[in-house]
């Protein structure tokens, strides 16, 4: 006998918690623009059909193990594209955020087209349906930075090369990100993901975008099946919500603290919050996601082992006086110069916790391979 089921009443109630995989408040927003999106070439998962019926009913499965039991929480949804590319959807208040799509646009720009531009392309913008402010941004498919860990030191400067040199081409453009605070691994706040990785190719099958432990098809977890050095990652920054273009030559480049998700923020801590420049804040923070990602570690995560000649860089940029802090024009040159000075033995190390230590037959297991590498000619460091 088949359960009857309205899909319009399963919803968790206010204040309630989902007890049975209903759909959140929010998640109604995407149910209401499912067909619009499909009839712009865009198909949400399952769940968000008008006519879904949940897969676990009148079966004996746990919703918890059902792909259409995952929910997301706006301003983001996976896809899938009429031509079968897997996008991400963002949905963005044209009046609550007016720079957000123009900023955007630029950076994806062609006039922009350039190897040092890391910025997330946009792939397309879809206007707002009729009665809506809201526009949907259409992007890669993107993937935490850390979901596949880093497996060596030059892996990790890799990525320290690429983010430093796209926020130094958004400051070579007079564009400051005013970002929220970057932090780039998964357990860490809900800021982690502003540093994106195109690193589905280390997987077996796209992970899911909200389960991380999952393919996105949930037929079995995700499982990493290369590492960055053989298949390199590009690197991107995202979310320019608070980005703003700044007129080359124009008046001073001030702003009301504070914004973003980063409260160390030396600026914003000053009595009476006075208006500050956000180039050198973004610099702080750049650093700070350094700091707390690789030297010290944040809050119950330890830092890593290894990443010491970051030291010094990092406490300029993160120097308490904006004026003594060096622009990104001349971190990124700085940063080059670190990375020329490290060994092919240190680039090939292994990342650990501080604290961690390998096993006799994990060293081994390591060594050989990175041996092997050195041998084929693969470098230390990938290149995109």
């Amino acid at each position: 006998m088949t359960t009857a089921f309205d899909a319009t009443k399963f919803v968790v109630p206010p204040g309630k918690l989902r007890e049975h995989g209903e759909l959140l408040d929010n998640e109604f927003f995407w149910r209401k623009h499912f067909q619009f999106l499909q009839d712009h070439g865009y198909t949400l998962r399952p769940r968000y059909r008008p006519d879904w019926r949940p897969s676990w009913l009148d079966t004996s499965k746990n919703w918890l193990h059902c792909e259409d039991g995952i929910p997301t929480v706006r301003p983001l949804l996976d896809a899938t594209r009429a031509d079968g590319t897997l996008v991400m959807l963002k949905a963005v208040h044209r009046i609550n955020s007016p720079d957000e799509i123009p900023v955007g646009k630029h950076l994806s720009s062609k006039q922009l087209q350039s190897p040092k531009n890391h910025c997330v392309p946009y792939l397309d913008v879809l206007d707002p349906p009729e009665g809506s402010d809201e526009a949907f941004l259409v992007l890669p498919f993107l993937i935490k930075t850390e979901q596949a860990p880093f497996e060596t030191i030059g892996e990790a400067v890799d990525f320290f090369r690429q983010i430093f040199e796209g926020l130094g081409f958004m400051h070579e453009n007079n564009i400051a990100h005013e970002y929220e605070r970057w932090l780039i691994f998964s357990l860490r706040d809900c800021k982690y993901d502003n540093l994106m990785a195109d690193s589905k190719h280390l997987f077996d099958c796209p992970p899911h975008p909200f389960n991380n432990f999952m393919r996105r098809d949930f037929k079995k977890p995700a499982s990493i099946i290369t590492s960055r050095t053989i298949k390199p990652v590009k690197y991107y920054l995202i979310d320019f919500d608070l980005s703003k273009e700044y007129p080359p030559g124009g008046p001073p480049r001030l702003e009301d603290p504070p914004w973003g998700g980063d409260r160390t923020v030396p600026e914003h801590l000053l009595p009476g919050e006075p208006p500050c420049d956000p180039f050198p804040v973004d610099v702080y923070c750049l650093g700070n996601c350094i700091k707390e990602n690789f030297l010290d570690g944040w809050e119950s995560l330890p830092g890593k082992q290894g990443f010491e000649f970051m030291r010094e860089l990092v406490d300029d940029m993160m120097n308490t006086d904006p004026q003594k802090r060096p622009l990104m024009s001349e971190v990124v040159p700085r940063l080059n110069a670190i990375i020329d000075g490290l060994s092919d033995r240190q680039l090939r190390s292994p990342v650990l916790d501080v604290g961690e230590r390998l096993t006799w037959r994990q060293r081994a297991t390591h060594w050989t391979k990175q041996f092997i590498r050195r041998v084929r000619g693969i470098p230390a460091i990938p290149r995109a």
